[in-house]
């Protein structure tokens, strides 16, 4: 072998870490591929008045057939049919959807109990965390990929033109039909649902952070829809400068800075500005856009609420009236 040619022989070590790894893959893989499931859907074209057909994946996340999914994936679908893991296939319903955050539920008979998987938290991610993607792209049933996650915090837009925040981004390739599928971590938890992919780019992927989803489904089993209060405004999460932590005793670390102000929106005829920092909305801390959208979710629309900020170092604190978030399809 010349002095220049690499040596690619594995060791001992490297061996044993390649079969550790593919033994933690494929036991995630056992545990949650039985609970994702294809989603075929029937959505009629509003031009030409005929029926398309439209597929993407999803997650059981309740033995008695609830199905987390991706809102685009069932959108305006006339009919839905889920096909399980072991081939069998099922009419579904849909329970409810959130737009604002691409999720929605949908539901299958079941005579039995039926695999599930369990929803983490992702409020423990960090980037170049192992993250494992499951879903039923092109119709082939639970392929795997793997990756790190890569960047937390993402904004994306959504097929309807919404800007979802808060979402993780991921490296572990994606395809289409792959929408609606599990985001896993090692341990075999949910940890998002992947949403999205960009086209001409390798090794992007994106997900809605299960801790967001943990929050809506309740309203979707209940209420069919996510009934929220509308500020105005586009954030992100942020780190504060240590030293205004300490001067002004806050809770947390991070917070939602405002980059965009909607002109004639709730926020704006409070006084809202970009580049202000959101700490706390009714005397709860704000640690980031989940809390928020949380808050917004449980607020009564209309009722006027008092939103804590830091604006150039200064704490103050601004009376907004949010109004109700208008539906999309």
């Amino acid at each position: 072998m010349s002095d220049l040619t690499p040596d690619v022989t594995l060791t001992v070590r490297d061996e044993e870490l390649l079969d550790a790894y593919s033994r933690a893959v494929a036991k995630v893989v056992d545990n949650v591929g039985p609970a994702v499931v294809s989603i075929a859907s029937m959505i009629k074209d509003r031009r030409s008045g005929l029926d398309q057909a439209g597929a993407g994946s999803g997650v059981m996340i309740t033995p008695d057939g609830y199905i987390l999914t991706n809102n685009h994936v069932v959108a305006q679908a006339s009919q839905l049919e889920v096909t399980l893991a072991d081939g069998s296939t099922a009419t579904a319903a849909a329970v409810g959807r959130d737009p604002a955050t691409d999720l929605a539920l949908v539901r299958v008979s079941s005579q039995s109990a039926l695999p599930f998987a369990a929803l983490g938290s992702s409020a423990s991610l960090r980037p170049g965390q192992f993250v494992i993607a499951i879903g039923n792209p092109f119709g082939f049933q639970s392929t795997v990929s793997t990756g790190v996650v890569s960047a937390l915090g993402r904004s994306l837009r959504s097929p309807d033109g919404r800007l979802i925040e808060n979402v993780i981004q991921h490296t572990a390739p994606l395809n289409p039909g792959n929408s609606g599928g599990p985001l896993v971590d090692a341990h075999g938890q949910i940890i998002g649902i992947n949403n999205a992919i960009i086209g001409l780019a390798q090794n992007i992927g994106f997900a809605i952070p299960s801790d967001t989803a943990t929050w809506v489904v309740p309203q979707l089993l209940s209420n069919g829809r996510v009934r929220r209060g509308f500020l105005g405004i586009g954030g992100q999460n942020k780190l504060l400068d240590r030293r205004v932590v300490r001067f002004y005793n806050l809770p947390a670390l991070t917070a939602v800075q405002v980059f965009s102000v909607e002109r004639g929106g709730p926020a704006s005829k409070a006084g809202l500005r970009e580049g202000d920092w959101v700490i706390s909305y009714a005397g709860q801390p704000v640690r980031g856009i989940d809390d928020l959208h949380r808050f917004l979710s449980q607020w009564q629309p209309g009722q006027e609420v008092a939103l804590e900020l830091l604006r150039g170092g200064e704490k103050m604190t601004l009376k907004v009236n949010p109004v109700e978030m208008p539906q999309t399809a």
